[in-house]
């Protein structure tokens, strides 16, 4: 039964409509609710000074415990805020408000910064985890519900320790990681300088900029046949492209691409996707991520330059609609994540005008 399940929902995700529908965000939305308060299997990524620091995963991290790991479990709350906003109709409005408001609360949130203010761990989670928290604190602030300015509060002191965290990192980064996975540098800079900007924090924007700019600006032929590497969810290319779209001015930046990425102005160009050997191995499943990863980075670029870059948009559309049925596929090792990388490829996409 469950087999032809699966096979009935690959099917449906294979021939997806061109914008997310309400029956499509109900689908993506069952996963996060499933896993949101699922304590095992559970992957911590502790440093223990002494045995009294042996916890279970909600004891230690009572707000983002759930879906395997931190990191997985902060984009499944995101998903969760996105889809609610976008779709008021969605099923199980009122149960997933529930669980955020469980999760989110004031005295879980106080345990998580109590937590990442040991001297011992000022580096968990640094930079992926920090990058979709602070995803995470855009969506809940933009969000004109009761519930979710008062979630918005809530985490908002934690937010402002990752924050300070980056402004203190970032100018020790003597090298980027230009890496296809969590430790990349330019994926870790992307979404915090999204909510850099909206919260009009010019420190933390000159901090971004800055550090981009130093890290990123003479970088040139990204060696894009190189991708993906074997257990690859970011491209290093396209995330490096990202960071700097953001932070340059327009003249600036396609004279940057025009040194770091040539073959992306060809009409031409082609792109391979990332295909799965394997999709019981937690590690070699990440390719369907870094397909979706891919298309989000794409269209964020077609919608900034659509002249110069709409020849990219069914390349983009390619690698969504590929790893699009792998979602539903019974899988933990990629269901406790996948669809917070598709939700984010959908939400860049509805952009495109």
């Amino acid at each position: 039964m469950k087999f032809v399940c699966v096979l009935f929902l690959s099917v449906w995700y294979s021939t997806f409509s061109q914008e997310l529908n309400l029956e499509q965000a109900n689908h993506l939305a069952s996963l996060p609710i499933k896993c949101l308060q699922q304590e095992y299997p559970n992957k911590l990524g502790q440093m223990l000074v002494d045995s009294t620091e042996i916890q279970s995963p909600k004891q230690l991290h009572p707000a983002f415990y759930g879906c395997f790991d931190w990191h997985s479990s902060v984009h499944g709350h995101w998903s969760l805020v996105y889809l609610l906003k976008k779709f008021p109709n969605l099923s199980n409005r009122e149960l997933i408000i529930k669980k955020l408001q469980t999760n989110l609360s004031k005295e879980n949130i106080q345990i998580e910064i109590n937590y990442l203010n040991k001297i011992h761990e000022k580096s968990f989670e640094r930079t992926y985890g920090w990058n979709w928290l602070l995803k995470l604190q855009l969506e809940l602030e933009t969000y004109n519900e009761p519930f979710a300015k008062e979630l918005a509060e809530n985490l908002r002191p934690l937010s402002d320790i990752i924050i300070e965290r980056y402004i203190e990192f970032l100018p020790k980064l003597l090298y980027p990681m230009r890496v296809g996975t969590h430790s990349s540098t330019a994926f870790g800079l992307t979404m915090a300088w999204d909510y850099a900007i909206f919260s009009k924090n010019e420190l933390f924007q000159k901090s971004i900029k800055e550090n981009a700019i130093r890290l990123f600006q003479k970088d040139e032929n990204c060696p894009f046949n190189w991708e993906p590497s074997g257990t690859d969810f970011l491209s290093p290319c396209i995330e490096e492209m990202a960071i700097m779209q953001r932070i340059l001015p327009k003249k600036e930046f396609l004279t940057w691409l025009k040194k770091f990425a040539p073959n992306l102005f060809k009409k031409n160009f082609k792109w391979e996707v990332g295909r799965v050997s394997d999709r019981t191995d937690g590690h070699l499943v990440h390719l369907d991520g870094l397909n979706f990863s891919r298309a989000w980075n794409f269209y964020y670029l077609i919608n900034q330059y659509p002249k110069e870059f709409n020849h990219l948009k069914p390349i983009a559309d390619y690698h969504l609609q590929f790893s699009l049925p792998s979602i539903v596929d019974g899988n933990y090792e990629g269901e406790h994540w996948l669809a917070s990388f598709a939700l984010r490829a959908f939400e860049e996409k509805s952009k495109i005008k």
